[in-house]
C-alpha cells in the first residue's frame, strides 16, 4: 500500500546534497519509494518529484505529466520512475518557461531549459531506457534531474524580475488576466 510522504521545503539541507546512486532497483525499499513518490506527486498536483524532496537522497525521480490545478495545460503521460538518470545529449535551443516546485511553495520562475534532450535511465523493472524528451516533459526531467545534484529551480532563474508568486502566476499566466 502506497503512503503519502511529507515533502521537505527549501532550507532543508537534503535538498542541497548530491544524491546517491541506486544500487539495487529491485530492492523492496526502492519499489516502495517509487510507489510512495507516485502517490505523493499525484496528491500534491505535481508533474514530477525527486526522492530528495521526500528526504530520501537517491538518484530517483518520477515524471508524471498530467493536467492539474498547478499545470492545467500539461500533456498526459503515465507516471514514470527514472532511476540513475543521465542526459546524454541536448538541443542547442534553450527556452525560458514558468516552473514551480513542491519544495518551494508559492513561487514561480522563468527558467531557461533545453527544448529537447536525449536521456538514459533505469526503469523500475531494471531495464535501461533511452528516450528523446521534448518541450514540457523535457523541462520536467531537467527540473527533477537538478534535484539529484542539489540544484533548485530558483538557482537557474536569470533575474529576480523573472519570479512571481503562485497567485500572480494563476491570474496572469493560467487565467490570462491583467
Amino acid at each position: 500500500m502506497s503512503e503519502l510522504l511529507p515533502i521537505i521545503q527549501l532550507g532543508d539541507p537534503t535538498l542541497r546534497q548530491k544524491a546517491s546512486w541506486v544500487e539495487n532497483v529491485h530492492h523492496v525499499s526502492v519499489q516502495k519509494l517509487i510507489d510512495d513518490l507516485i502517490a505523493t506527486v499525484a496528491k500534491a498536483n505535481g508533474v514530477g518529484i525527486a526522492s530528495p524532496q521526500v528526504a530520501e537522497s537517491y538518484r530517483l525521480f518520477i515524471v508524471a505529466s498530467r493536467p492539474n490545478l498547478r499545470y492545467p495545460n500539461a500533456p498526459e503521460m503515465e507516471p514514470t520512475a527514472m532511476i540513475n538518470p543521465k542526459i546524454v545529449a541536448h538541443s542547442t535551443e534553450v527556452v525560458k518557461d514558468w516552473e514551480g516546485c513542491l519544495s518551494v511553495p508559492g513561487i514561480r520562475g522563468l527558467v531557461p531549459r533545453y527544448q529537447a534532450i536525449e536521456v538514459e535511465y533505469t526503469d523500475r523493472y531494471g531495464k535501461l531506457q533511452k528516450q528523446e524528451l521534448k518541450y514540457f516533459v523535457s523541462r520536467i526531467f531537467q527540473h527533477e534531474f537538478d534535484h539529484l545534484d542539489g540544484v533548485i529551480f530558483i538557482d537557474r532563474i536569470e533575474s529576480s524580475l523573472d519570479m512571481i508568486t503562485e497567485q500572480e502566476y494563476q491570474q496572469r499566466v493560467v487565467n490570462n488576466t491583467k
